[in-house]
This record gives C-alpha cells, structure tokens and sequence, in this order.
C-alpha cells in the first residue's frame, strides 16, 4: 500500500542526517536554513553551507511540490501522464569542496505520484549518486562504486551493473562525446514489484550517498594543491554548468513546474571559468581525467596501483 508520508519523513530525516555530517566534517562553516512556499502549491527547505574550511559550497534540498498537471519535463517521455494532478518530493545535493583532489558529488533520491479522478495513481520513484572528479585516483573509483554496488546488493544482483550503466548513460555531455564524472547509480520510474520494495531501494540509495563519499573526502582533505590545479578544478567546473543547464531533468522540471529558482540552480558551483579551446598537455595529470578516468569502465575490476 502506497504511504506518501512515510517517504515525506524519510526524505525530510535523510537531509537532516547528510547536513549535519558534512558540517561536522567541514568543522568551519555552518549551514543555513531557508524556508520557502511555492505559490502553485507545496514548498521545502533549502539548506547551504558555504566558505567552510573543506566544502566552498553544499547544497542539501528537500522539496515538495504539487500541481494540477504535469510539466513537460516529467510527461515528455510518459506522455499518459499529461493531464494528471502530480505530486513531487524529494532530496537532491551537490557538494564543491575548495581542494581539486576532492571530488565535486551529487547525490538525488525522489517520489513522484500523478492521479485523476477515477483512475489508478501512477508513482514512481527516482534518484541516485554519482562523482565527478577533477584528479583521478583508483582507490576512490572502487571504493565510491563498491558502496554503490553495496546499496544494490539487497535487491538482485543485476541491480548495480544496470544502474551504473544508466548513470554513465545519464552523465554525458553529448556535444563534449565526454562523460560529466565516474557515474555511480541512476534509477528512475521505479515502482516494481511494489511500493514497499520500490521505497527500500530508494532509501538504500540515499542511505549509502555519505559512506561513499565521506571516506574520500577524508583521504584528500589535506592534500596540498596550488594554482595549477585550482585553475583546472574551476575549468572542469564549467562542464558540470554545461550539464545541469543543458541536460538534467531534475533542473527542468524544477524551472518548468514554477519550483524556486535559487534552490534549483544551488547545485551550479559558486566560481567556475571557462577557456576557449583548451588542451592539457599531454600525459600530464590533468589529460589523465579525460583520457582514463571519464571514460565509462568497470572500476571494481580495475587493479588499484594507489593512483
């Protein structure tokens, strides 16, 4: 039996849980809460830390919103649900730490229901995790895909190879033929064989996103890095920008259902340039990225020679 308020609290639990970890990491900055309604129904809590001694910017929302009918965004590619009374929640972040040997992380998990009168509701769930880093080590692709791997297990073998292949899938800038990171899971229109299984999977999700990163961002918090690798993080910056204005439906949809505007575009990192024509030199560390560490692979059966 579908129970909406039971996800309600999860989703609403998940973002008080991931807030205060990341700031007990952080140990600088706090987090600030930000209230809103939206005017066509529903509203959430934005919550931002930014300037903290390890995270430039992190962004943890939870939202939830409904309508008379669905954006064009959500019924485009399920075009019966055109016309339908809709409801939406869930949590969605991204984290930009200061040090390019972090990797920048988003993290998504959601419930969608659309009804009318007379009709059986259709609902779905949604979300997962993925890395975009700006230097590649090995140890930190096995390890964020071993939790992902570890987030599937309970619910059928099959389960993490198909949602990574979705994720590499999902995360790709077709006009860059590049992948935005390493990927990790992606899952949407979830809603087999029940409610009850389907919400577990969602939960699982969204409970394996700290585990996979936090040990990353312990392992790299103290590298030192200077100019030239910050100047690399904030050009590679620019191709998450490319992505999220370009390509993702969760910004679509957010802008397109009349959601609030500084919330949706929260995940766009604070600092970011652009340089036209740019080209690493090769076999440096920086053509690295995009020669071995985005090209889409098995990173579980890669050996790990500690880079």
């Amino acid at each position: 039996m579908m129970d909406i308020d039971r996800v309600n609290q999860y989703l609403q639990n998940l973002q008080t849980v991931i807030t205060r970890e990341l700031q007990a990491i952080d140990g600088q900055s706090v987090f600030a809460t930000d209230s809103w309604e939206r005017e066509a129904g529903g509203g959430g809590c934005s919550m931002v830390l930014r300037d903290g001694a390890i995270f430039e910017q992190a962004g943890v929302n939870f939202s939830e919103v409904y309508g008379d009918s669905m954006p064009a965004s959500a019924s485009a590619h399920r075009p019966e649900l055109a016309g339908r009374r809709f409801r939406a929640m869930g949590v969605s972040l991204v984290v930009h730490p200061h040090n390019p040997y972090i990797p920048t992380s988003h993290a998504n998990v959601r419930f969608f229901v659309a009804e009318r009168d007379g009709e059986e509701p259709i609902w779905w769930f949604g979300g997962g995790f993925d890395l975009t880093p700006y230097y590649g080590f090995k140890a930190d692709c096995k390890h964020w895909h071993s939790v992902a791997r570890e987030a599937c297990k309970p619910f059928g073998a099959e389960r993490y190879a198909h949602y990574k292949k979705w994720c590499d899938d999902y995360f790709y800038l077709r006009h860059r033929q590049e992948a935005r990171g390493i990927g990790g899971l992606f899952f949407d229109d979830l809603n087999e064989p029940d409610f009850e299984q389907a919400f577990a999977f969602m939960r699982s999700v969204g409970d394996h996103y700290l585990p996979a990163y936090t040990p990353i961002v312990e392992a790299h918090r103290d590298d030192v890095y200077g100019e030239r690798e910050k100047q690399f993080q904030l050009y590679r910056r620019g191709r998450y920008v490319e992505f999220n204005l370009v390509y993702d439906r969760g910004t679509l949809f957010g802008l397109q259902s009349g959601g609030r505007t500084e919330s949706i575009l929260m995940s766009l990192p604070p600092v970011v340039n652009w340089r036209y024509n740019y080209q690493p030199e090769a076999g440096s560390a920086e053509a690295e990225l995009t020669d071995y560490y985005l090209v889409a692979k098995d990173w579980l059966a890669e050996q790990d020679d500690g880079h």
